[in-house]
Parts: structure tokens; C-alpha cells; sequence
């Protein structure tokens, strides 16, 4: 029996207006993300791989068309169900770390399940077992400033993690890396995947990578097609 969709596009149109000038972006896009599937998303820069995961990750409106997660169609939703939605099913990675300077690793792991509700201790042991599954369970006191580039990397996808979203949609999570390091980082990105039948949705431009994952698509005119 073919595993049912966490994640399907169906005939999204996305586009911005630039003065007089609409430039169209996403035109009757169709996708589907399986559940438990790893997919690789292999598209030149600027067209669309940004906003095709923003698109499937509720963080802009389709202007055409339905995105569904988990079988509910979200592209009317109100702010707060969107949100919602983001918190408990989605976790996103990009290529900048976005990591809170103030506080340390483990911190920038704690915070986001507190605002999910867990208490401090809770958030604080489950931030702790996700640092150590990383390898860096022994930097989780320092602060991002005194992490390296891929360490940062790591404790942004622990924290992309925390909540157990059923999804995962990373944003060239390697793309800032040297190639030793960006191997590391994504070694320790598709075990995590793998292990907790995750769905994951991976934009990169690192064809060597892409191989590693269930299948490949690309963007063309505005439509998601097979690589």
C-alpha cells in the first residue's frame, strides 16, 4: 500500500510584484512529500527552492491552490492555525544557523519546546539527549560565537528536532560549510532522519549529497518535475 502524504502541493501559484512587473515563481505546482521519505529539491539559485519550502511550510500563503499537511488543507487558515501547525509539525533548517547569540547551545534547543509548553526540565533533558545524538552533547554549555560553523549547524538541526515534527524542511542546511564539515553535518542530519522516520524535504545544490536521498526534483517553469 503507497505511504499516504505529510506534505502535497496541488496547484500552487506563488508570485511577487516587482513595480508594474508580476514575476511568477511557482505557476500549478504539484508535490507530494511521502511520510518517512527524504527528498532532494536540486535547483539553480533564484529559481524558487525558497519559496517552494516556504510555500509547503506554511510560512507564505499560496496565491493559487491548496498545500496540505497531513491531509488538512492549510492555505486559508488563519495566522494562529498556521502557527500552530509550524510548532508542532515542521521543523526548519537554513543555511545560516539563526541560533539565539545570548544564550548557549543547549538553550537555543530549550526554548522553543518551553514555548511548546514542556517544562524546563523536560526541554532540558530531551535538548541534552539531542546534542549528545549530534556529537556535541559536550558543547552545550557554550554560546553559538564560540561554536564552529558546523557545530552551529548541528545545534540548529537539534533544535529544528525538539518539538518531533513529522516534518523536516532544510533550506541548503550545508551550503555555508567547507565540503569536509558539510559531509560531517549531513552524516549526522540523514542518521537523525533516518532513525526517526522523519519526512524530510532538502534543498542543496551538492549533486554528491542529493544521491543520498529517496529521489531528486528540480524546479522548471514554475512546476516541481522529476530530476
Amino acid at each position: 500500500m503507497a505511504q499516504p502524504a505529510i506534505i502535497e502541493l496541488k496547484g500552487v501559484e506563488r508570485h511577487y510584484q516587482q513595480g508594474e512587473r508580476k514575476l511568477i515563481i511557482l505557476s500549478g505546482a504539484d508535490f507530494s512529500l511521502k511520510r518517512g521519505e527524504m527528498v532532494a529539491l536540486v535547483a539553480p539559485s533564484g529559481t524558487g527552492k525558497s519559496t517552494l519550502l516556504h510555500t509547503a511550510g506554511l510560512l507564505e500563503r499560496p496565491d493559487g491552490g491548496e498545500v496540505f499537511v497531513a491531509g488538512r488543507a492549510c492555505g486559508k487558515l488563519g495566522d494562529d492555525a498556521r502557527t500552530a501547525i509550524r510548532r508542532n509539525e515542521i521543523g526548519f533548517v537554513y543555511q545560516f544557523h539563526h541560533l539565539l547569540p545570548e544564550f548557549s547551545a543547549l538553550e537555543n534547543i530549550v526554548v522553543p519546546q518551553m514555548v511548546k509548553g514542556l517544562s524546563r526540565a523536560e526541554a532540558a533533558s530531551r535538548g541534552a539527549q539531542l546534542l549528545d545524538y549530534m556529537q556535541i552533547g559536550h558543547r552545550g554549555n557554550h554560546r553559538p560565537a564560540e561554536l564552529s560553523g558546523g557545530e552551529q549547524q548541528r545545534v540548529a538541526i537539534a533544535r529544528a528536532v525538539a518539538n518531533a515534527p513529522q516534518v523536516l524542511l532544510a533550506d541548503e542546511p550545508t551550503g555555508n560549510l567547507d565540503p569536509k564539515t558539510a559531509h560531517y553535518v549531513f552524516d549526522a542530519l540523514e542518521a537523525l532522519v533516518r532513525q526517526s522516520g522523519l519526512s524530510a524535504l532538502i534543498a542543496t545544490h551538492n549533486f554528491e549529497l542529493a544521491a543520498r536521498m529517496d529521489r531528486r526534483v528540480t524546479l522548471a517553469d514554475g512546476k516541481v518535475v522529476p530530476l
